[in-house]
């Protein structure tokens, strides 16, 4: 027997689930979540809490992240123009993409992560039978991505205590001690109790940007500055000579890295009281994350030069600005990644016991050993990954070539098909040709970005791991 959000898009009306803009679908959708709230009511743990207010605060500190300091880098291997048109495509794209997965999500309120989607896109697309294997692939790419997310900020936190203690602890230990605090920060267990923490991560991670940009302007030089050898800052308006087809494909993936957050977002809707307002979450989220990372990358390429830049870009400030700076951005570190480790646990947990069971909605002795269990054994795959792989720029290319692909591009252009799954749906307005033609450029765009940016990742991996810091190494990562 089905339960009723396995049904929802049954009980429309025929064609109404493929609503273009929402708006069909929102009556539907709202009836089976108010019946999801009605069923929470009285547990001692709710999931359908968030304002769109408390989901804005959870969708900016998942963007308002340390990645940010990246677009410096970037900026320097594309140079000034193309990376800020780079910047501009990719946040179009993500912003388009997002929105038809709220759609997406609306048709079918009973999706509550990406392993649901995976698994709805190609059950309605390529028929049912690759239901379960979707969702099984899915599941796997899902884990593995957000635990790849926590290996950065295990990685940029080892990162950040060498630099603030020159250097005192062995490396390894600093790792294990940054999987130790953001394993602290990820155990409380429905979404809502975190974005408080959220609105403090942001606004601290936007004071560090702030200080960043601040202190690259008035240091004078850049760190490392040598006029004889290296001579004086470079500002390039386009490609710099040198840039080839690895170093240009390695920036665009930290831009994309940046940028790719849906996978969350099923997770973020799952949790809203008013899933219909999403789109207001979205869209302040989208402008104020396209003025910061551009203006970051492009004030902060200016004064420090293509070749005194580093990635994350505190690297090139002198001291004291880089501690200060540096330190500032504690809070945002350990928040974004205790976020991904918390998503992965709940996905998990949910499959591990049905909504009605009360290891999930109550405070059971049981499901909470569970709970911290899984925490704890992502964090002991992120302090694994942020070791074996301890190259900041390397490890946001990875991720972005691994999955930016499938959850940046492929699987939201699958949705629209999803949703529009007739000629006339798809064709039968020249708006509707466009659309369609985009969605798929979409998946072209992430099948290349699979092949390609994996290539250019791991020829990046091997050469640094040549001629740089080891794996599972006691020497200093800091700055």
């Amino acid at each position: 027997m089905m339960s009723s959000a396995e049904t929802s898009t049954r009980d429309l009306e025929p064609g109404q689930e493929k609503g273009n803009a929402g708006r069909d679908i929102e009556p539907a959708a709202a009836l089976i979540v108010g019946g999801q709230l009605v069923d929470e009511s009285g547990n001692p743990i709710q999931y359908r809490t968030c304002s769109w207010q408390k989901t804005a605060a959870l969708l900016f500190s998942q963007y308002i992240c340390l990645a940010i300091l990246s677009f410096p880098w970037s900026f320097s291997v594309l140079g000034m123009v193309p990376g800020v048109l780079v910047t501009g495509a990719v946040a179009a794209s993500v912003q388009y993409t997002s929105l038809v997965l709220w759609r997406f999500c609306l048709a079918h309120p009973h999706v509550r992560d990406a392993s649901d989607i995976g698994a709805t896109l190609f059950a309605e697309i390529f028929g049912e039978k690759w239901r379960r294997t979707a969702y099984n692939a899915t599941s796997v790419s899902y884990v593995l991505y957000n635990t790849f997310i926590q290996g950065v900020h295990c990685l940029v936190m080892a990162k950040l205590l060498n630099t603030l203690s020159d250097g005192a602890l062995c490396t390894v230990a600093f790792t294990a001690i940054a999987a130790c605090i953001m394993f602290i920060v990820s155990l409380p267990r429905p979404l809502a109790h975190l974005s408080s923490l959220g609105t403090f991560s942001v606004v601290m991670m936007s004071v560090t940007v702030l200080l960043a940009v601040v202190f690259s302007a008035v240091q004078g030089t850049p760190r490392a500055y040598d006029p004889v050898t290296l001579g004086e800052p470079r500002v390039h308006i386009l490609s710099p000579p040198g840039t080839n087809f690895v170093s240009g494909m390695a920036a665009f993936l930290n831009i994309k890295y940046t940028f790719v957050g849906q996978t969350t977002l099923p997770s973020f809707i799952a949790e809203m009281k008013e899933p219909k307002d999403f789109p207001k979450a979205l869209w302040a989220v989208t402008i104020a994350e396209v003025i910061m990372y551009t203006l970051c990358g492009a004030v902060m390429y200016h004064f420090i030069g293509e070749q005194y830049m580093t990635a994350p870009a505190f690297g090139s400030l002198r001291s004291p600005y880089l501690k200060i700076a540096f330190a500032v951005a504690i809070p945002t570190v350990s928040y974004v990644g205790a976020l991904y480790a918390s998503i992965s646990a709940r996905f998990i947990l949910f499959r591990l016991f049905a909504p009605s069971s009360r290891h999930r909605t109550h405070n059971t002795l049981l499901g909470w050993g569970i709970w911290v269990g899984l925490l704890i054994t992502t964090w002991l795959a992120a302090f694994v990954l942020a070791e074996a792989i301890p190259f900041f720029s390397d490890m946001l290319a990875l991720i972005g070539a691994l999955f930016g692909g499938w959850f940046g591009f492929i699987f939201w252009a699958m949705a629209y098909l999803a949703l529009n799954p007739t000629r006339t749906q798809r064709w039968g307005t020249p708006w509707r040709t466009f659309e369609t033609l985009v969605n798929y450029t979409l998946i072209g765009l992430g099948v290349f970005t699979l092949v390609a940016g994996t290539y250019v990742s791991v020829q990046s991996i091997i050469v640094n791991s040549r001629s740089g810091q080891g794996s599972f190494s006691c020497a200093s990562t800091g700055f």
